[in-house]
């Protein structure tokens, strides 16, 4: 048997509750909003340039005066000016501009005072004292080697004592000059820079055979360049056995002679003792 259906009791809103301060729910945390992007704003299209202004020099598109470059094709509108010509000097190395104007100035200012030295210096070589100093400066740079005569005479020798023997090469042989006033002449077969002329005076470099002859003290050194002039030097000669050093510094030299003036220990039947003569070229 089918029970009764009761009659469904009819749904009544429930009522909401009064929130008062003592029963009002607490405020949490609020998300911060997503920006939203500006939407673009129209403009109304702004009128075309005034036409009377300078056109541009590639395509004629005439812009506004304070305009540098076309509005159309980006063109500069005043090109700049270009600089006159370099005169034809200036075209040449190294005074051609090839590398920044500061740095080409700079160089050739250094190289414009080079050239205003280097003609000075050639001005003062062309001087006599700037020649000598010149080669004088040379001279104490460079090195020497010693130069061999092509010839040798004397105005006299005594017996047993030629002229060649104070070329020779030893100095326990002399050349025996007969008397003051004698002359030993070397000639060469080149022109050359004499730098310098050792000597040795007395029969030998030993002490006691060094005293045992006369022995020169005072002599001219007369040099002959290739174009015959005359350079003639005093020498004073120490009274010692070894070697004695001149220096010259004579360019050109092709005949050296040396005149005997006064000797120390002379005797009228002994002979002037001269050792050895060498002379040095500059190399």
């Amino acid at each position: 048997m089918t029970p009764p259906v009761r009659p469904a009791h009819p749904a009544h809103p429930r009522p909401t509750p009064t929130l008062t301060p003592e029963t009002e729910a607490p405020i949490g945390a609020v998300q911060p909003a997503k920006p939203v992007a500006r939407r673009p704003v129209v403009r109304p299209v702004e009128g075309d340039e005034a036409p009377d202004g300078p056109p541009c020099p590639e395509c004629g598109t005439p812009n506004l005066p304070g305009r540098r470059f076309c509005r159309r094709c980006a063109a500069r509108l005043h090109p700049r000016e270009e600089s006159a010509p370099l005169p034809w000097w200036r075209t040449v190395w190294p005074f051609h501009r090839r590398v920044r104007v500061r740095s080409g100035r700079v160089l050739r200012r250094i190289l414009l005072v080079l050239a205003v030295v280097g003609l000075l210096f050639v001005g003062f070589l062309l001087l006599p004292a700037g020649r000598v100093l010149f080669e004088d400066v040379r001279d104490k740079l460079g090195g020497t080697a010693e130069i061999s005569p092509s010839g040798v005479t004397a105005s006299g020798a005594a017996p047993g004592h030629p002229a060649g023997a104070a070329i020779d090469g030893l100095t326990n042989k002399y050349w025996g000059a007969p008397s003051l006033g004698s002359s030993l002449t070397c000639t060469f077969a080149k022109p050359f820079r004499l730098v310098g002329v050792v000597l040795y005076t007395g029969a030998s470099k030993e002490p006691e055979e060094f005293r045992r002859e006369p022995r020169p003290i005072r002599a001219e050194l007369i040099v002959t360049t290739a174009d015959g002039t005359l350079h003639r030097k005093q020498l004073t000669l120490n009274d010692k056995p070894g070697e004695q050093t001149v220096r010259t510094g004579i360019s050109d030299a092709v005949s050296v002679q040396l005149v005997l003036l006064e000797a120390a220990g002379r005797a009228e039947d002994r002979p002037i003792a001269l050792g050895e003569v060498e002379f040095f070229k500059r190399t």
